[in-house]
């Protein structure tokens, strides 16, 4: 049986977070009664004129930047010729080859791989290669109802980056580790909410296969219609299996260029269309817009290149001595990073790593089941370092400290007041602690003996039995000391 090579491309469409739209003052607003943020520009109107937004162009520039792509000296826009009921003006003023950005590449991070594949990541530290970003106008949005279909066209005109990959990508996991690492840095650059559920990313899916030992790729197969990252990799599966029957025989189909559907609910890929070329679009530079000199724009957007995801996730493990797997945890949203960074600075006294533990192993835990993002969290960055410091501090057990943080996050107060309340202050005054120490000593002669003899277990024996006789009040640490100087001298 022959083996098959996939080879996967992607375009991303991501919408910008502009206050207006590309080409008009109208306004972009999520969620807006259909049909109210509109203009004789966007509705394409005879006789309405473009005026490009400036915001736009830099977001762009600055993604470009972030990716590692070159910026052309000058750049223009140029109108795609092609019919559909949300495109008001029959044409789309995009760019065709004279593009913002080009070349650059997009990291895969680890933990941006679904979970059941990051054990076994085929290509670890991967840079997908990228042939280009253009900036284009969006469309209308269309609803299908049972027996007609309406047309919102507050979309249309909203600005749009088209990210191009190259046909590097070779798994369904890799393309969903692109796409997650890619929203990263979008977000992370504040050009983007790249949130799918609201379509303000979007993403069509380039397939092909070709048997091992074949140079050139095989048919080219577009996927649309795919709206969540997890099924760009059910589609991605899917049709690689539907290719492999029409292949070898088991699918009566022929493999034609074509533009296929994706239904998540059947699981499966339908035929739209056959697939254009560029020539079908007409392309041709748009007459109302002059192209645009680049060079002073991408002098002032590279003042605000931000810390990017993998830099940030290496300076957590430089400085904050956090686990490789923690950093990439932390630094993995751009808020939850924040958060953490501000928790960290609260008290300089208490150790960043001990924080990291907190927020991965508890708090996020907590989020988690509640379905809240670290936004919406009730326990602010420092109201936490205050409860770790108290546990560094030996004022309450690691314990006590998680039963503590439930009701933090449960009421929002702070620790020392919920500390007070329970009555967890920790014993530690020497005295008292050395008269519960030695009452225990002359009671276990033969435990004594264990730790005179090296038995380091039966010194932790002591210190289980201090807490118990002081209920749960003793300071552990303390304890221990006493113990190994009185027994160990």
């Amino acid at each position: 049986m022959p083996k098959y090579i996939v080879t996967i491309g992607l375009e991303v469409h991501a919408q910008l977070t502009t206050r207006s739209k590309m080409f008009c003052s109208c306004p972009v607003e999520y969620g807006a009664e259909p049909n109210t943020h509109t203009c004789p520009t966007c509705l394409g109107l005879p006789g309405a004129l473009p005026v490009l937004n400036a915001a736009a162009i830099e977001k762009t520039i600055l993604t470009g930047l972030m990716l590692g792509c070159t910026t052309p000296p000058v750049v223009k826009w140029d109108r795609k010729n092609y019919f559909y009921p949300d495109m008001p003006k029959n044409y789309q003023i995009t760019q065709f080859d004279l593009p913002l950005c080009l070349g650059g590449g997009v990291p895969l991070y680890d933990l941006a791989y679904p979970k059941d594949a990051q054990k076994n990541i085929a290509n670890p530290g991967k840079v997908v290669k990228l042939t280009r970003i253009h900036l284009e106008e969006d469309v209308g949005k269309s609803t299908h109802h049972e027996k007609f279909t309406t047309l919102d066209f507050n979309r249309a005109g909203t600005p749009l980056m088209e990210i191009v990959s190259e046909p590097d990508i070779d798994s369904a996991e890799e393309a969903f580790a692109y796409l997650t690492s890619l929203r990263q840095i979008l977000i992370y650059g504040g050009v983007s909410d790249a949130d799918m559920e609201k379509g303000n990313l979007r993403c069509d899916v380039n397939i092909s296969l070709r048997p091992e030992g074949q140079k050139e790729l095989g048919v080219k197969i577009e996927l649309k219609n795919i709206n969540s990252m997890s099924a760009v990799r059910r589609a991605i599966k899917a049709e690689t299996e539907r290719q492999i029957d029409v292949l070898e025989g088991r699918n009566p189909e022929k493999l034609v260029q074509s533009t296929r559907r994706w239904d998540d609910d059947l699981g499966e890929t339908t035929l739209m269309r056959s697939k254009e070329d560029a020539h079908d679009y007409r392309y041709f530079p748009d007459p109302d817009l002059l192209p645009v000199r680049t060079p002073d724009l991408v002098a002032k957007v590279k003042q605000h290149v931000p810390e990017l995801p993998h830099e940030k996730r290496a300076r957590f493990e430089k400085d904050y001595g956090c686990s490789a797997y923690d950093a990439g945890v932390l630094a993995s949203e751009k808020e939850l990073a924040a958060w953490y960074e501000a928790a960290v600075g609260a008290d300089k006294g208490v150790p960043a790593k001990k924080i990291a533990n907190w927020v991965i192993n508890d708090l996020l835990g907590v989020l988690n089941d509640r379905s809240l993002t670290i936004t919406e969290c009730p326990v602010k960055p420092e109201a936490l370092s205050a409860l770790v410091a108290t546990v560094e501090a030996g004022k309450i057990s690691n314990n006590q400290a998680k039963e503590v943080f439930a009701e933090m996050f449960e009421t929002g107060k702070s620790a020392a007041e919920i500390i007070k309340a329970k009555g967890f202050e920790q014993v530690s005054d020497t005295g008292a602690l050395e008269a519960i120490v030695e009452q225990i000593l002359a009671a276990n002669p033969e435990k004594v003996a264990e730790v005179k003899g090296g038995n380091e277990k039966a010194m932790n024996w002591f210190t289980g039995q201090a807490m118990k006789a002081s209920q749960g009040k003793a300071n552990p640490k303390m304890v221990t000391e006493i113990v190994r100087k009185k027994v160990l001298g």
